[in-house]
């Protein structure tokens, strides 16, 4: 009797045959001995398995190394293990908890006698590299819930038990083993412990079991793992950069915004930042300006049946503010859209005056837990640049095209590499499946009319329509959403909105819901630490700082100041009783793009002796040149 075989497809679209149960470590070895030893895990349609799964039926398989982005995943599971074994080793009366992959490294939950401190790091750290050297196999065990409970209760294992005890019957409980080492999970794991090689253990901090207050509070130890040494290295580089880039710090530093007690999460702007603030806002102003949308603006507070009819309420109050005044409940905005629905319907329109295109720097409020709050990046209150489109629906795709230009224009100026998401209807959304499928098919179409490359995001589109959101790419390579594109066929029918067609019929526009900054509040945290705090010319709050050689040069620098102010250019002049190379330092500090420093030679001259911020260059230059530079570097919004 022949031997059954099954049809294996890789990721470059090649079949090969093999004896049904042949494992992935052998199909591994069958297509090069390099990649064998290399292979990690496999990865089977889209779920992971480790080179021991056996393989029964025609698959898609991709052999996974620690080259891949899964593949550092399986290696940092693996590495959890390895901490946990380490800390049983080392300690008594150790419970195990939780150990999960997180970005860039992992975690492991223990609840413990000993008080864990950065110095126990080290000694789990040289147990670690011991349990690597001992290149334990790493197996996987299915076993039966009874199974697994009498393990864990011989163990003295009461959080694995809590675990066991969630899991959906009839799911298959698997165990992972390492030497005298067991673990309740699903895996997979690397083929041994010796996989394991750059690693750093960071920090211990305290965590509620399952992430609930009113649970227990565990020891949770914090690692990093990459495939190399030189990973890691950079790694702590990219953290050390990102410290020094950190908005929180070059906020206060800088004094542009500030946080106070007495409202937790919202942001105060000093003189500074608001003038950043406001050159962001007039930038878009100028933008939407010449794309014909018009700006208004709509209460910071609303009645609450307002937000029960735009389906908020269901989907949203528990991230909303309410008030109660002369007996009526009042909701604090966290959008703009219902107040944009009353704008549109105050107004009769026919079809010739569509698109209406509706823009306004609201704010907003939405609750944060306080410990979600994150400098600008997380805050309570902030400024939306949101715009509302009323489009007929043969003008969909050709306006989400105009909107894609205006975005584009937008963080080209910043220098701002961007990726593209399209996310799908959510289980909790409204409106008919058809809407959907319509508003889906027009987003795709635009999308690929465009011949943009994008992913799919799965059931993360907005409860009244899909959406398509940007990602930004800062200095440091971190991705940030902010921009986004939202096509809705729901609010329209919510507030009854209509316009009139050239059958003089009513008929239901559609909205295309639109930001680009997204919360200007966060994009400024984002250009903080894109620009180190170093903004372009346009940008920078003080762009020229003027210091004097000594007091007698005062009146010189005085005449400038005018001549730049004339000119619209933000220049302060520095004329303290201190050291020139104290000002000097004080003003790199402050990252001025320009300082001018004005001596004898200078006012002989009518010159400006120049320094750029970053450079050690002076260059002296007649002070017409200079204004001339500078206003056509504003102007076109350059450095």
């Amino acid at each position: 009797m022949s031997e059954k075989k099954i049809k294996v497809q890789f990721p470059d679209g090649q079949q090969r045959e093999y004896p049904q149960g042949v494992t992935v470590e052998s199909v591994a070895g069958s297509i090069s001995s390099s990649l064998r030893k290399k292979a990690v895990a496999g990865k089977l349609g889209k779920q992971l398995v480790d080179l021991s799964h056996k393989l029964n039926k025609d698959a898609e398989l991709s052999i996974l190394t620690l080259d891949s982005d899964e593949g550092l995943q399986v290696l940092r599971h693996t590495s959890a293990h390895v901490l946990a074994q380490a800390v049983k080793r080392l300690y008594q009366n150790v419970e195990l908890g939780m150990g999960p992959v997180v970005e860039d490294g992992f975690y492991y939950d223990f609840k413990l006698d000993h008080p864990l401190s950065s110095e126990d790091l080290q000694a789990i750290e040289k147990e670690m590299e011991y349990i690597i050297s001992e290149n334990l196999e790493i197996k996987r065990i299915e076993a039966t819930y009874d199974e697994a409970v009498k393990l864990f209760v011989g163990r003295g294992e009461s959080f694995k038990l809590d675990i066991a005890k969630n899991i959906p019957n009839g799911e298959k409980l698997t165990l992972y083993q390492q030497g005298e080492f067991v673990d309740l999970c699903r895996g997979p794991h690397l083929p041994s412990t010796s996989f394991v090689k750059s690693f750093k253990l960071t920090r211990v901090s305290g965590a509620y079991w399952r992430g609930d207050n009113q649970n227990e509070v565990l020891q949770r130890v914090y690692g990093v793992a990459f495939q190399k040494k030189k990973d890691l290295q950079e790694h702590f580089e990219f953290l050390e950069e990102a410290a020094k880039r950190d908005h929180r710090k070059l906020g206060k530093q800088l004094e542009l915004f500030m946080f106070s007690e007495e409202a937790p999460g919202m942001p105060f702007y000093l003189p500074k930042g608001q003038i950043v603030r406001n050159e962001l806002e007039k930038f878009s102003r100028e933008l939407q300006t010449e794309a014909d949308y018009d700006e208004v603006r709509t209460p910071f507070m609303m009645n609450q049946r307002l937000w029960e009819q735009s389906g908020h309420w269901d989907h949203y109050h528990e991230n909303m503010y309410f008030t109660e005044v002369d007996q009526t409940k009042f909701a604090m905005k966290p959008m703009n859209c219902p107040g944009h629905m009353l704008i549109f319907k105050n107004s009769l329109y026919s079809y010739r005056d569509l698109p209406i295109r509706m823009a306004e720097f609201g704010q907003v409020h939405r609750h944060e837990y306080s410990g979600a709050l994150n400098g600008m990046l997380r805050v309570r209150t902030f400024c939306q640049d949101d715009a509302h489109i009323y489009v007929r629906k043969d003008q969909i795709e050709s306006e989400i095209k105009q909107v894609f230009h205006l975005i584009d224009k937008v963080y080209r100026t910043f220098g701002f590499e961007y990726s593209v998401e399209l996310s799908t209807r959510p289980e909790d959304s409204m409106g008919d499946d058809s809407l959907w499928e319509a508003s889906e098919t027009a987003l795709k179409n635009v999308l690929e009319s465009i011949g943009i490359h994008y992913q799919v995001n799965e059931g993360d589109g907005a409860f009244y329509g899909p959406k398509i959101d940007f990602h930004i790419k800062d200095a440091l390579k971190r991705s940030h959403q902010c921009a986004t594109i939202q096509l809705d066929f729901q609010m329209p029918d919510k507030f009854d909105l209509t316009y009139i067609d050239e059958n003089n019929e009513k008929v239901r526009p559609v909205v295309i819901h639109r930001a680009i900054f997204g919360s200007i509040d966060r994009f400024f945290g984002i250009l903080i630490e894109h620009f180190a705090g170093a903004f372009p010319v346009w940008l920078a709050p003080v762009q020229v700082q003027i210091i004097p050689v000594s007091q007698v040069h005062l009146n010189y620098c005085l005449k400038v100041q005018k001549e730049l102010k004339n000119k619209g250019i933000r220049v302060k002049i520095d004329d303290r009783n201190e050291k020139l190379g104290y000002k000097v330092r004080e003003a790199q500090m402050g990252k001025i793009p320009y300082m001018l420093v004005l001596g004898d030679k200078e006012e002989k001259e009518n010159e400006v002796n120049v320094r750029k911020y970053g450079e050690q260059e002076f260059e002296n230059v007649a002070i017409e040149m200079f204004i001339k530079k500078m206003v056509q570097q504003i102007k076109e919004r350059g450095n």
